[in-house]
């Protein structure tokens, strides 16, 4: 059957991108390999999807290039579909840091898409997995429920992240087949696991958080980091791995907005040992372990000047070695993806490859935790749905 435009991947980008593509008239064909669409918009944010982020600007996104993203997050932003969700009488409220969240579930954005896809008169094939794409005069998608023509082909398959749930390497395999390059993908939003020595030093805290600000190649985020029994999560160490490469260290100051020196001087004027000090302002098994392995505790007055200023660095620059992540099945997006030097930042298509586009995740665009990645879908998929 012949289209204007097929798209391969019925989640947030892919749909979205089918909107704007059937507002315009063109008759749109979304192939979703899963049983139904929608599938990690329907998982995210514990069930009630952080739909985007009041605070979207491009410096909440790495890539190559970081000047990319700029156009479709200007032409397309967190205000625009905020005015969606309303207009569909969707409750929202901002959980913190600009984030905002359905008040009931994340069903609802998927039914808000599914809604405006059928209104715009897009049709959605499910468990129709594509085995290859040709090209001749059109694009041709050949599937185990037929072969379907289009003039556009538009890539919105996503990254490697939670293969549970279906992620596939389909997209960049595309990519290459077109002669596009390929930015390595790597697991982001990801949790990261600490040598054995480490671990067996800290296992004793697993499930303790505190708040701290993380520190890896001049990127740094303060929010808190979660002791697991594999290694350290929490939306702090979520955030860096993002950053992380194998074999940096992170620094983890764990008195932000604290002057660590002047604490321990003010603490020398009384009774307090170290460890009584420090569980003001940490947690109390944190702060008798730290101290354990990095200072002993003793009363504050009988350290030297010297060994209060040696305490008081490593409290603030408390480095740790990960040995890696939890990878893509415990990753919410996936680093890198199509490079985007091969890409127009207007349209979204491929320079080499007229008439094939790719957006949202599969695209070496990677957004920070709180709703940037959402907002990247939306952007990329109105960008890529205004020239389909």
């Amino acid at each position: 059957m012949k289209y204007d435009v097929l798209i391969i991947g019925g989640g947030a980008a892919g749909l979205f991108c089918a909107i704007e593509a059937g507002k315009r008239g063109r008759s749109v064909l979304v192939l979703e390999h899963a049983a139904r669409v929608g599938k990690k918009i329907a998982v995210s944010g514990g069930g009630r999807c952080n739909f985007t982020n009041l605070h979207t600007t491009p410096e909440n996104f790495l890539s190559a290039n970081p000047r990319f993203c700029r156009s479709a997050l200007a032409r397309y932003t967190p205000e625009d579909f905020i005015a969606l969700v309303e207009r569909h009488g969707i409750g929202y409220h901002e959980k913190k840091l600009g984030q905002l969240f359905c008040d009931g579930s994340s069903r609802q954005i998927v039914d808000l898409l599914l809604g405006e896809c059928e209104q715009a008169g897009v049709e959605i094939k499910v468990d129709c997995r594509v085995s290859r794409v040709d090209r001749g005069s059109d694009f041709i998608a050949h599937t185990n429920q037929g072969t379907f023509v289009a003039e556009s082909l538009v890539v919105a398959s996503g990254g490697l992240s939670i293969p549970k749930i279906g992620a596939t390497d389909f997209g960049y395999r595309i990519a290459r087949q077109f002669g596009l390059k390929v930015v390595e993908p790597r697991p982001a939003l990801v949790p990261l696991t600490l040598n054995p020595a480490d671990l067996h030093r800290l296992n004793p805290l697993s499930g303790v958080s505190l708040a701290a600000e993380v520190v890896c190649r001049g990127a740094r985020f303060e929010e808190n980091i979660l002791l697991t029994h594999r290694g350290l999560s929490g939306p702090a160490i979520l955030q860096i791995s993002s950053y992380w490469q194998p074999g940096e260290s992170l620094d983890i100051n764990l008195l932000p907005g604290l002057d660590a020196h002047q604490q321990l001087i003010d603490g020398r004027r009384g009774t307090h040992t170290l460890a009584t000090l420090l569980t003001e302002y940490l947690p109390r098994r944190f702060a008798q372990t730290w101290c354990e392995t990095h200072a002993s505790s003793r009363p504050l007055n009988q350290y030297s000047s010297k060994e209060i200023a040696e305490i008081a660095a490593r409290l603030q620059q408390w480095r740790i070695d990960p040995s890696g992540t939890e990878g893509f099945q415990k990753a919410e997006v996936t680093a890198g993806g199509v490079d985007t030097d091969e890409l127009s930042s207007k349209t979204m298509e491929a320079k080499r490859a007229p008439g094939l586009f790719f957006i949202g995740e599969v695209v070496d665009v990677t957004g920070h935790l709180g709703g940037y990645n959402f907002q990247w879908a939306w952007a990329s998929g109105f960008a890529a749905g205004q020239y389909v």
